[in-house]
């Protein structure tokens, strides 16, 4: 987006320099990501920065808000409502679609938001070798507040392990050797020493919850990282647990899970702000008639599932009246096809991944991962064959 480090980067581009970069990641945690990371970071302008950091912070002033809870205690269903729930989440991503209005003007438009961590470990390693394979003018940063790669990780550090010893904190996932984002898993406990487990692996003993190391201690858990997705828990009755999220423990939660729901879709139609397209519950009065300048979004799903792009009445009509506050329609807008590649423009969504401190008034932005796509939707399916797309990080100039 700053045209002069897109033609510089773009001219000076390899093959070569690609492969030794993927090499790179791949070799720093002896593990290939099973998803596309892109060519080319993203060079983001003053201005445009200055817009997404201004969106972030009205957002927040949302979230912050003391009626924040009860706002949004329609997203914890009996299913999703889990014990002991914190004052505030720990993380927090936010993706904004780069788009353009009518007259062709760029800004910042929220398309997700969730009260839950992103890649911050994997998204450190990427930045890195970026800057170690390719030309990254030294004026731009991918950290936010200051920050240097030494303070990064520690404030991460400080949230994720709190007071306990790394052995006693524990990252959970659905089997987390066949998630798409287990290259961050890997990264995170080579970072901090925490074990990466399926939530299958945790046993309990009344309020106690413990695991077994690989040389078979029983070790107990009294930090959980937790990166399950509710959506997709539900689904596998499968899964032989003893641990169950309705229960209460003696743990504490990073994020707590019912952070997970209070902050998402459900939120979208709070937020009142130029970078936030229209969002309305499908349960409310005075619902927009031109629904195809809408899209159909399922409360409750993940990676894109669900959603309808072009909603009709007939589509309305087909959700029964008391499913209907589990769905929204949000605005669309039109994602602006303006990183040039050697074949063709991509267009750009970025995610900004906030942290939130025990006992801090407000959460901040930390770094931001970014996704290139030549696709009419942001994701793996709409890109696949094409060249230049996929995961990325932003340097800003701030």
């Amino acid at each position: 987006m700053i045209s002069s480090h897109r033609n510089d980067f773009n001219s000076s581009f390899t093959e070569k320099k690609y492969q030794a970069f993927l090499k790179d990641i791949e070799q720093q945690v002896n593990y290939k990501a099973p998803f596309a990371i892109a060519e080319t970071p993203v060079f983001v302008p003053k201005k445009l920065t200055d817009q997404l950091l201004q969106a972030c912070d009205e957002l927040v002033d949302v979230i912050c808000r003391p009626d924040f809870a009860e706002l949004s205690k329609g997203a914890v269903l009996p299913e999703y409502d889990v014990p002991n729930e914190t004052p505030h989440t720990d993380f927090l991503s936010v993706d904004f679609g780069i788009c353009e209005d009518e007259n062709g003007t760029l800004s910042p438009q929220l398309i997700e938001i969730q009260g839950f961590p992103s890649l911050f470990f994997y998204q450190e390693i990427c930045a890195a070798a970026y800057h170690g394979h390719f030309e990254i003018p030294g004026h731009l940063n991918y950290l936010f507040g200051g920050l240097t790669s030494e303070g990064y990780k520690e404030k991460l550090q400080k949230i994720i392990l709190g007071n306990s010893r790394p052995e006693n904190v524990v990252m959970i996932d659905i089997e987390p050797e066949t998630q798409n984002t287990r290259i961050d898993f890997i990264a995170t406990e080579n970072a901090l020493g925490i074990k990466e487990l399926c939530v299958a692996d945790l046993k309990t003993e009344g309020k106690d919850v413990y695991y077994f190391d690989k040389n078979g201690k029983k070790t107990a858990v009294e930090r959980i990282y937790n990166r399950v997705i509710f959506d997709e828990l539900i689904k596998r009755t499968d899964l032989k647990r003893e641990f169950l999220f309705g229960n209460e423990y003696n743990i504490e939660w990073v994020s707590h899970p019912n952070w997970f729901v209070r902050i998402s879709k459900h939120s979208l139609p709070l937020f009142d702000s130029e970078f936030v397209p229209d969002s309305f519950y499908l349960n409310q009065n005075g619902l927009p008639g031109d629904l195809e300048n809408y899209v159909l979004k399922p409360l409750f799903s993940f990676s894109g599932q669900g959603v309808i792009l072009n909603p009709t009445q007939k589509d309305i009509n087909a959700i029964p009246d008391k499913e209907r506050s589990n769905f929204i329609l949000q605005k669309k807008v039109k994602y602006a096809p303006i990183i040039k590649t050697p074949d063709g423009l991509a267009k750009v969504e970025i995610r900004m991944m906030m942290a939130w401190e025990k006992g801090a008034e407000r959460p901040e932005v930390l770094t931001s991962l970014v996704r290139l796509s030549k696709g009419d939707m942001v994701g793996v399916r709409y890109n696949k064959g094409k060249t230049w797309v996929g995961g990325s990080i932003g340097f800003f100039e701030m």
